[in-house]
């Protein structure tokens, strides 16, 4: 991607596919921790279903953040899948 500033262009140092897959996966990231938190007040109110659903949702974002960061790194080293 290049950007024109003036009489200047510029190269970003990421593209915009590499951006959007950096951000879905630090939101990944940040959902899976949160869920540590959930699992945790599921426990403390004695709701073993929504633990499980916490549970499984967390897994769910895991198996995505493995997906997302297997495109990100093709993305990487091809600029694009």
């Amino acid at each position: 991607m290049v950007q024109t500033t003036g009489n200047t262009q510029t190269q970003n140092p990421i593209s915009n596919l590499e951006y959007d897959f950096l951000t879905v996966l630090h939101n990944k990231a940040e959902a899976i921790k949160a869920y540590d938190t959930y699992i945790n007040d599921a426990q403390q109110a004695g709701s073993q279903p929504c633990v499980e659903l916490f549970q499984k949702l967390r897994q769910s974002d895991i198996e995505h953040a493995k997906e997302i960061r297997h495109h990100l790194q093709e993305v990487m080293q091809k600029g694009k899948m």
